[in-house]
């Protein structure tokens, strides 16, 4: 019975490890379950001010990072990381407030693990330096809390803003620290301008050409229209439709799509 035991737990050990390779093949896309967060009952707003200080400071109008910027004000910005670890948002916050709170975070954490290995080429680069069994990828690791709770970014990204939210316009905010993700706004996400703000990465992301080149009978699209299809599909809604949402250009709906290559160089100045 020992015997057995032992070669049950090594195979659920070795398909965790597999779906972590499929995970990593993907891109930023997770394969692996994320448990639910436990949201508090109480606890005290955040105050971003201080995280958009560092952001018009050290992002240009591109949204490029100036990493050593970063470094240098190292000391403010833990301090804008230690007010997120100690107040998530509340059950009884809005749900804007809530969402700004995890974009903010899952953006800033992603300063920080990038900050936590430079110089790096690339975000993909710190997977093979992870010394933790069966977490191949950054996005996988858990190297920050929030409400008393080991986190990793695929948590926030997966776990809270998709699971909870239903709001593909999350995939125009969070930035992986890479050329072809979003911009990195120089100012933070707040509930008063979410809205706002998440239809304005939309246009951004869209008329991008770099990122984006839609056609009316042909479009080469960023491959978050692929990984995350079933997002953009939910509701009645397709690709085609969140394309002509935001793009200066509209793509017919029977238009022949392709995906362009994803740069996952670094996005700094």
């Amino acid at each position: 019975m020992k015997h057995a035991t032992k070669i049950l737990v090594a195979a659920v050990v070795l398909a965790g490890s597999a779906l972590t390779a499929l995970a990593l093949g993907s891109g930023r896309l997770n394969l692996v379950p994320t448990p639910a967060y436990t949201v508090p009952a109480v606890s005290a707003p955040v105050d971003h001010s201080a995280y958009e200080r560092l952001l018009k400071k050290h992002v240009n109008n591109l949204g490029l990072v100036d990493y050593k910027g970063f470094k240098a004000d190292e000391k403010e910005f833990n301090q804008y990381l230690s007010q997120l670890s100690n107040n998530p948002p509340a059950a009884n916050s809005s749900k804007a407030e809530q969402m700004a709170f995890w974009i903010n975070a899952y953006n800033a954490y992603t300063i920080r693990l990038i900050l936590d290995h430079y110089p790096v080429e690339s975000i993909k680069d710190i997977g093979s330096k992870i010394k933790i069994p069966f977490v191949t990828t950054p996005w996988a690791a858990k190297f920050f809390s929030i409400g008393g709770e080991k986190m990793s970014l695929d948590n926030i990204e997966h776990g809270i803003l998709r699971k909870k939210y239903d709001d593909p316009r999350i995939h125009f905010a969070l930035v992986c620290a890479s050329i072809s993700c979003p911009r990195l706004r120089n100012e933070a996400f707040t509930a008063a301008k979410l809205d706002r703000q998440l239809d304005d990465q939309g246009k951004d992301f869209l008329n991008n050409p770099a990122k984006n080149k839609v056609g009316k009978a042909k479009a080469q699209l960023s491959k978050y229209f692929d990984w995350y299809k079933g997002d953009w599909e939910k509701n009645g809604q397709s690709v085609a439709k969140w394309v002509n949402k935001y793009s200066a250009t509209k793509m017919d709906a029977t238009a022949e799509v392709s995906y362009l290559d994803y740069n996952w160089s670094l996005n700094k100045q």
